[in-house]
């Protein structure tokens, strides 16, 4: 007996048959059946253009016992609700589309009403024709009219016959001229009722009714009568025929051997209207993956007869390599208006949760999340890499907590707009504003080692991770805020002739160590390469935007290595793509999203209101808050505590001292506590175990030696 899962894929067991054969005696025979494992060819039917699966021409085992079980496949459950409809993007993008397409209609045909109904008038005469000559052929019987003369010269051998088949030709056509003289009285009937009673505007309407109606029937079969309201001559309607045969141009050998061998080696689960375009799910051959196919995404958009910029393939992360998920747009995407910001007029931002960016090439919003990651964008001039940069800090800016860091070495007003909320700000690259910019990095860099400590002493039930939480990052006290640095034009900052070296040292370690301690850096540049982005950062970087770039190196210094031959290329965005970029590193796989474009004049407006926001939770500091920036002092907490040691006094409570320290640098120590002080010192080498008796009690304090002994060993 044939197990079941020895048959091979195609073979169904077919019960019904067998069970048929032992029920039904053939020619008198005892009831027969084929024999245990017997061979019955199976009919071949040709498979639909759009199927679910499509079973092969195969074998039908037959097994007379029943004794094996039906054989089930597991399949995946298609939603009950299409995506678009459960997206709120996708749902607007669709509306937009259907409303678009349903008011264009019928503009276009309302238009051109006169023409159509001009065309029907002059058919008229021809309709009016053919319903009498349909009436007089019904009436004499004229389509059967030779058959009844052959028939007839066959019986008059035959007069009984011949009688016969004349009395019934007779009857047929005195019956046909009753009935037709029944309708013309209640056709007359019904004239001369409309005539009477009618008004005269409801007779020149169905007068009007009648002419079209006799148009409609006189109307040449080869001709239309209404014109197209769309053009699809020269973008035929996307269908699996179409996809198939762009497939098979697209050079890739597998998939044409795989086609001629079998016409239908590429199957297409699903096709269906997505948003502004359509989504074709495609099973290539096997072999055959998708990233081949993307690598020839403009083969396939020619053979398509579509746009480039309309022709988007991917990979699906939840199937098998060789599942193609197809999107083809109705329009390119840098034709379509810019996305419109969600956070443009209202709305606040938390930083570890994702804010907006964009929208995919399906209208879908993407998002980014700037916590616990840093991020590189890289274009050539004049493709919106600086706005994409000022948008994430528009975005970080609507979160009060977080303390931003800007420097354009361009020289340009691009990020002008966001000075007002800036902790530290510099444009341009003058030695002054380099060497504000080192200092900036310097002292940066050092707050990883006291947020380190400051973690390290926080009890379990606190920071279970050692890293920066939500919680964490709201508590003044701590001084665990976020800290957002970003650089555009990074080639300026690490090819500097004197501190190049320098600033890729301190740059890469904030990209290594910052992000679990809240510290995010991004870095923006025309010159994607190992000098302008230091192999140190570029690998480790997580967020990767890349806009156009004109090579394969360019591409993978941003995107990752291999990403070029993977499929994942930029280069293939033309001049027309502005704003148009490559996203790797938010979700499984890259998508492409056409990044919100927000104005001047629109960014100080989100400025203005996330001002607001930070003076009313006490968070506006730096140069934002008019006040001698905390990095322009080489002096560190060391220092700081020496000039606000209490006088005469050899010891001191680190509580008293973080006191003072709120008092003298409110920027730099409000809030802080005496768990702060203890933290803040460690690094620097200073004991922090002591007890300070004064006044009759013991509190965790200082030792002023201990502090001028480490300010002693710092100092070159």
């Amino acid at each position: 007996m044939t197990d079941v899962t020895d048959r091979p894929a195609g073979v169904v067991v077919d019960f019904a048959a067998a069970r048929a054969a032992r029920a039904q005696p053939a020619g008198g025979m005892p009831p027969s059946f084929p024999p245990a494992g017997a061979v019955v060819p199976a009919p071949v039917l040709p498979p639909p253009a759009v199927v679910d699966h499509v079973m092969p021409a195969g074998e039908v085992v037959v097994d007379p016992t029943g004794t094996i079980g039906p054989h089930r496949t597991e399949r995946a459950q298609r939603p009950i609700l299409p995506g678009w409809m459960k997206d709120r993007g996708e749902f607007a993008a669709t509306s937009r589309w259907a409303a678009r397409y349903g008011l264009h209609f019928s503009l276009f045909h309302l238009v051109r009403t006169p023409l159509y109904a001009l065309r029907l008038v002059l058919r008229a005469p021809v309709g009016l024709w053919r319903v009498l000559a349909a009436a007089v052929a019904w009436l004499f019987d004229l389509e059967n009219r030779e058959d009844y003369k052959a028939t007839v010269r066959a019986a008059r051998s035959e007069p009984a016959q011949y009688l016969k088949l004349v009395e019934q030709r007779s009857r047929a056509t005195r019956t046909r001229l009753i009935v037709t003289a029944v309708v013309a009285a209640l056709l007359a009937a019904v004239v001369l009722v409309v005539v009477m009673l009618v008004p005269a505007p409801a007779q020149a309407a169905l007068v009007a009714a009648v002419v079209l109606a006799l148009g409609v029937l006189g109307r040449k079969p080869e001709e239309r009568v209404t014109a197209r309201a769309a053009d699809t001559a020269a973008v035929p309607p996307l269908s699996a025929r179409l996809i198939t045969e762009a497939l098979s141009h697209i050079g890739l050998a597998g998939i044409n051997a795989a086609l001629k061998a079998d016409e239908h080696a590429i199957r297409y689960p699903l096709i269906v209207r997505d948003g502004p375009g359509f989504r074709a799910d495609v099973d290539l051959p096997a072999g055959v993956t998708a990233a081949e196919v993307m690598e020839r995404r403009d083969r396939l958009a020619s053979g398509l007869r579509r746009p480039v910029g309309c022709v988007w393939p991917e990979t699906d992360p939840d199937e098998h390599a060789g599942r193609l998920v197809l999107y083809v747009a109705d329009r390119p995407l840098s034709k379509e208006a810019p996305p419109v910001w969600p956070l443009a007029r209202a709305g606040a931002v938390n930083v570890f949760h994702p804010i907006p960016l964009g929208v995919d090439s399906r209208g879908r919003d993407v998002e980014v999340t700037l916590m616990y990651a840093s991020g590189l964008i890289g274009a050539i001039p004049r493709m919106g890499k600086s706005f994409t940069l000022r948008l994430i800090l528009l975005g970080a800016a609507l979160d009060p907590r977080v303390e931003l860091h800007v420097y354009n070495l361009k020289g340009g007003p691009d990020f002008d707009p966001l000075e007002p909320v800036a902790h530290a700000y510099r444009v341009g690259d003058a030695p002054d504003d380099v060497e504000f910019m080192l200092r900036d990095l310097r002292t940066v860099q050092e707050e990883i080692r006291r947020r380190n400590a400051t973690l390290r002493d926080l009890p379990k039930s606190r920071c279970p991770e050692g890293k920066v939480t939500d919680e964490l990052a709201s508590d003044e006290s701590l001084g665990l805020h976020p800290i957002l640095l970003a650089f555009d034009e990074t080639q300026v900052l690490f090819e500097h002739d004197e501190h190049g070296e320098e600033f890729a040292k301190i740059v890469t370690d904030l990209v290594k160590r910052g992000p679990s301690v809240g510290i995010m850096v991004w870095l923006a540049t025309q010159k994607p390469d190992a000098r302008s982005i230091p192999t140190g950062v570029s690998s480790m970087a997580v967020l990767r935007l890349c806009l156009k770039v004109m090579g394969q190196v360019e591409n993978d210094m941003v995107l990752g290595t291999s990403s070029y031959k993977n499929g994942v290329r930029a280069t293939l965005f033309s001049r027309r793509d502005l704003g148009i970029a490559i996203l790797a590193g938010e979700g499984e796989e890259p998508v492409i999203v056409r990044t919100a474009k927000i104005e001047a004049p629109e960014a100080e407006a989100i400025v203005t209101r996330a001002l607001a926001a930070r003076q009313a939770a006490g968070r506006v500091t730096g140069v934002a808050a008019g006040e001698e920036d905390r990095d322009t002092d080489r002096s560190t907490v060391v220092d700081h505590l020496l000039a606000v040691w209490p006088e005469g006094d050899s010891k001191a409570w680190n509580d008293d001292l973080a006191a003072r320290l709120a008092a003298a640098h409110p920027a730099l120590y409000g809030g802080w506590t005496g768990e702060n002080v203890t933290a803040a010192v460690k690094p620097h080498g200073v004991p922090t175990g002591k007890q300070v008796k004064r006044l009759g009690q013991n509190r965790r304090g200082l030792d002023r030696a201990d502090l001028e002994a480490a300010m002693t060993k710092e100092t070159p």
